[in-house]
């Protein structure tokens, strides 16, 4: 009789209490700052770049569990993304807010969300600015859940 081999599956949470959760995502694209100048213009010939990125953001946290396969599939009840563009700088920062009820986090979502909003800001200037990276995706902070709460050391939320 040969031994069954599992090389992937989905935690079991079926035991696990809902509670409310959040979770917080940020990244950074950096673009030339003559790039930076024309977003806040509004002057990309594709259009508004900040609203794309943002409705592009939102889908991609909603559609998680079909783009990670081991993500359990989540009730939102709020998805929130802002940007951050500070005068003379080279980068644009996206923060991320994924909230709802259930048996895990929403970790994923938020970073899904920030990952996405980064990647449309990119096809949108591409065309005039190629260089741009996306950098230092990462979780800031989530609550909720039997592990409780986590924050960066370097998390502001002033700076969303």
């Amino acid at each position: 009789m040969s031994e069954s081999i599992k090389r992937v599956r989905m935690v079991d949470v079926t035991g696990k209490a809902e509670t409310e959760r959040e979770a917080v995502g940020k990244c950074r694209i950096r673009v030339k700052p003559a790039t930076l100048e024309l977003i806040r213009r509004g002057e990309i010939a594709k259009g508004d770049v900040l609203s794309v990125a943002q409705t592009a953001g939102i889908v991609a946290a909603k559609e998680t569990p079909r783009l990670i396969p081991l993500c359990h599939p989540l009730l939102l009840t709020n998805v929130e993304i802002n940007f951050y563009l500070p005068e003379n700088a080279d980068f644009i920062e996206i923060t991320a807010s994924a909230k709802g009820v259930g048996k895990t986090g929403f970790e994923m979502e938020a970073l899904l969300a920030v990952s996405v909003s980064a990647l449309n800001i990119y096809d949108m200037c591409k065309a005039i600015d190629r260089g741009m990276t996306i950098e230092e995706i990462r979780l800031v902070k989530k609550s909720g859940g039997k592990s409780g709460a986590y924050v960066a050391s370097d998390y502001k939320k002033e700076a969303e």
